[in-house]
């Protein structure tokens, strides 16, 4: 299986403290790749590298099969989609005016507007104002913003944060959709553990910015029969992971 994202002895720190340490990350192309861990594992900084957000401090990134530099770093993320935190948005512009900004500045076919609303489910609300939506409404208006393009690699950081468990199911059914309708693949962080089994195919699991576990979902099932999923998440971070 083509592997989209690979990373060796991926590094960061911050004033010598050690953040994620030595990240061999396997993303299969096509495929939802859960990444998960307790809150302050490295998940975020991890994603900010793969985005250019922030610089290792060392190791190496493949994306798209080419080596992450300064030279290629534009031609990547051309083909990257995002939602990164909360997603940013003008309240008094109505979801299509917001999404007609990015559509501009990125120089995308108009109808990508229509059909990405479609997708998440806005485009029956989509000439309402912005500051009336819902949380999970600007959710999946963060990431319409993020499909615009329809990248190839799609990476979104606690995308349910916030929303009640309707807002959940729904956002879970989107991403889920995603590697089968359009080819994408996902990298979805969570700390939820109950979010990451109903959605991933793979997984990677972090703690204290070390990599813990990285394969197929089923297999961590497989791992020791005699214990529960949420006790071999506890073994392997030795943190309390959210059910």
């Amino acid at each position: 299986m083509k592997e989209l994202v690979k990373t060796q002895m991926l590094t960061k720190e911050y004033h010598g403290d050690v953040c994620v340490n030595n990240l061999n990350l396997c993303v299969a192309e096509g495929r939802i790749y859960g990444f998960l861990g307790p809150n302050g594992a490295g998940k975020s900084t991890t994603l900010k590298m793969l985005l250019g957000l922030t610089h290792p401090t060392r190791g190496e990134m493949d994306i798209f099969g080419k080596r992450f530099t300064p030279k290629t770093k534009k031609e990547i993320l051309r083909n990257i989609g995002s939602l990164i935190e909360s997603p940013s948005y003008y309240g008094h512009l109505t979801a299509q005016e917001n999404l007609r900004i990015y559509q501009t500045m990125l120089d995308l076919p108009k109808q990508n507007i229509d059909e990405v609303l479609r997708i998440v489910r806005l485009d029956k609300q989509q000439h309402k104002r912005v500051s009336a939506y819902s949380l999970g409404m600007k959710q999946r208006l963060g990431l319409a913003s993020a499909l615009l393009s329809f990248p190839k690699l799609l990476i979104l950081d606690e995308p349910t944060n916030g929303l009640d468990p309707a807002g959940i199911q729904e956002m879970r059914e989107l991403i889920r959709s995603l590697p089968r309708q359009y080819g994408m693949t996902v990298v979805v962080s969570s700390h939820l553990l109950s979010e990451i089994d109903q959605m991933a195919e793979d997984v990677g699991i972090i703690a204290n910015g070390n990599l813990k576990y990285q394969g197929p979902l089923h297999r961590l099932h497989e791992m020791d029969r005699t214990k529960t999923l949420e006790e071999i998440f506890l073994d392997l971070t030795g943190k309390d992971v959210s059910l």
